[in-house]
């Protein structure tokens, strides 16, 4: 059985659609407030973002939309080098990049695209999307950043945090282990509260319903070239996003809707999201993991939870409450993120199956790795290469120039 029954009950719907929203919630409003964006202009974008989706794949796919993990690192770097309207420009010229892909994808299929970008380039990519913000995450843990806090909370606050949230993704069963930062962060805030150490300021000068704030975006050359990289990392993990969601329904969803459909449904999405002042949107794995656990197929789900999204962003209130949670509780969570996406990375090269020593993957992953974290940079004032998008055009070019394994023999 494949798909839920074509008759469903309201009831069912509704509870059904907004455990979908709930269980992909604490990630959803993570990225933003590690960021700096609004949690509700987040909670809109990502209802708008999942309708986008859903209408370019033609209703077929089962996933939710929300804020992408793999910017977080990128966009915190680009908002304090070129402000957030910039940023936000930057990123829908990387929701244009997927649009550019699924269209190369729809006319010349996927060959070309593994050429382009094999493991030896797109795993230190992702590590260093993962560790060249990794300070950051350091400095919130230990309370660099808050006036109010002091090291001695902060430590313990972040820490744990830190280990509520690995508690529950190694030991969780059930929906438990689905939410395992929000455990951290409802951890964290408790104690914070304990301590006395919440502001709770925001809650007190906002209304109980309003617009969101949205933003609108301005177009910087340095920041568009900077963020438009960072597209590499979501691009290939949607993929993997179709595939286990399709391994679940037991669809192949890389042939119907199609893979050129579902990029394109995903550059749109975090087009619009750009648009709004939001996070760039991706398919969200906390919901395949919803979806597998419950067995719930029906698309009907994730429209409910994106409309369910929508009308919560005009609840002021919500995103006031988030941003009263103490920066160490979030730097916490930050230092096994990063780390995560890094991890990730290492494991696209572990099961490629390379040897890393040999001269040309050697030279290959170590500038990519050197180059991206350790900040150099190439020019200067708008045109300024550096970061993910230098590491990511140094690792396309020497795979490019440099001769293959065979060539080598």
């Amino acid at each position: 059985m494949t798909e839920s029954a074509p008759v469903e009950s309201w009831p069912k719907l509704l509870l059904t659609g907004v455990q979908m929203l709930f269980v992909a919630f604490g990630s959803l409003v993570l990225v933003p407030l590690l960021t700096g964006l609004s949690p509700n202009v987040a909670l809109f974008t990502a209802g708008i973002g999942t309708l986008i989706f859903h209408f370019v794949t033609r209703n077929s796919v089962p996933v939710f939309l929300a804020s992408s993990f793999a910017f977080i690192a990128p966009v915190q770097g680009s908002v304090a080098s070129f402000g957030v309207s910039a940023t936000l420009g930057g990123l829908m010229t990387a929701g244009l990049a997927y649009v550019v892909v699924a269209q190369a994808v729809r006319l010349k299929g996927t060959a070309w695209l593994h050429r382009l970008l094999p493991p030896i380039v797109v795993g230190p990519i992702i590590m260093v999307i993962g560790l060249a913000l990794a300070p950051v995450a350091v400095d919130m843990a230990t309370g660099e950043n808050s006036e109010h806090i002091g090291y001695g909370h902060a430590i313990v606050l972040s820490m744990a945090s830190l280990m509520v949230t690995l508690i529950l993704a190694v030991f969780g069963r059930g929906l438990l282990r689905l939410v395992p930062i929000m455990g951290g962060i409802a951890t964290g805030y408790v104690l914070a509260l304990v301590m006395g150490v919440v502001d709770f300021t925001p809650m007190q000068e906002s209304a109980w319903l309003a617009l969101p704030d949205f933003t609108l975006p301005t177009f910087h050359w340095a920041a568009m070239l900077f963020m438009v990289p960072v597209a590499i990392a979501p691009a290939v993990e949607h993929i993997g996003d179709m595939v286990a969601i399709g391994s679940v329904t037991g669809k192949n969803y890389l042939e119907k809707p199609g893979l050129h459909r579902t990029l394109l449904g995903d550059g749109l999405a975090t087009m619009a999201a750009a648009l709004f002042g939001g996070p760039p949107n991706t398919t969200y794995s906390e919901v395949t993991g919803a979806v597998t656990l419950t067995r719930a197929f029906n698309t009907k789900y994730m429209l409910v939870a994106a409309v369910t999204a929508i009308l919560l962003a005009f609840f002021a209130k919500l995103g006031a409450f988030l941003q009263t949670i103490p920066a160490p509780v979030m730097g916490g969570i930050m230092t096994l993120l990063f780390g995560s996406i890094a991890v990730v990375g290492m494991n696209t090269l572990v099961r490629a199956g390379q040897a890393l020593t040999a001269p040309r993957n050697l030279v290959v992953a170590s500038l990519i790795l050197v180059f991206g974290i350790g900040g150099m940079q190439f020019g200067n004032g708008q045109f300024t290469l550096q970061g993910v998008s230098l590491a990511a055009v140094v690792g396309i070019v020497l795979n490019w120039i440099l001769p293959g394994a065979e060539d080598e023999a």
